[in-house]
């Protein structure tokens, strides 16, 4: 019960600080937060949808894969962290209007945010959502960090995102990567022993 409630705790706080990046910092610029975020961002841009619904719908869609790969209660957990994710930035959009916006203050706390959230989702064995469920994949199939996987399938996304808003967005992109990549591989390889261990576990 103890283990389960410290879980539920973390791919909570995990999905929350994820959205709390995209929706606050990241998104407002237009920057995609990842594969399924460069999505997301087309489909705003596209359709003029909101951006948290967007990117629940491109997650949702890979949730096929979560399940055949990665276990029916990993597709389970995913639903709980996207869904964190996806309130967090439905949440931090429609609340905090900032007015005199700094790319650059933006875009360093954006992707810290965005790296620790998903860095406690991973930790736990779950995906956060999109192509994290393929960086996953690979990770437990190659037993490798899921950071690198992860840092390679955006960057096609990002390119081609790039080339429909604004070939300047692929800077700020591959950078936001960077950077959020650094901090899910730091997450993931800390050791924190307590009377819960977190440590990182390949499933």
């Amino acid at each position: 019960m103890t283990h389960l409630l410290v879980k539920t705790i973390i791919v909570i706080t995990g999905g929350s600080l994820q959205g709390m990046g995209m929706g606050l910092f990241l998104f407002p610029h237009f920057i995609p937060s990842g594969g399924a975020g460069g999505i997301a961002v087309l489909l705003t841009y596209w359709f003029h949808l909101n951006t948290g619904l967007a990117l629940w719908l491109v997650n949702a869609s890979m949730l096929l894969l979560a399940v055949k790969y990665l276990g029916k209660r990993v597709a389970v957990w995913t639903v709980i962290g996207i869904t964190m994710t996806s309130v967090s930035i439905l949440f931090f959009e429609q609340t905090f209007i900032i007015a005199n916006r700094n790319l650059l203050l933006d875009f360093f706390c954006g992707s810290l945010l965005l790296g620790t959230g998903i860095g406690l989702l991973m930790r736990q064995g779950v995906s956060n959502g999109g192509v994290g469920v393929i960086a996953l994949i690979v990770s437990n199939k190659r037993s490798i960090s899921p950071g690198q996987p992860l840092f390679w399938i955006n960057c096609c996304v990002f390119i081609f995102t790039a080339a429909i808003i604004d070939w300047k967005i692929i800077l700020l992109a591959l950078g936001s990567q960077w950077i959020s990549t650094r901090m899910v591989n730091l997450i993931c390889q800390l050791d924190f022993y307590q009377s819960y261990t977190i440590s990182w576990r390949r499933k």
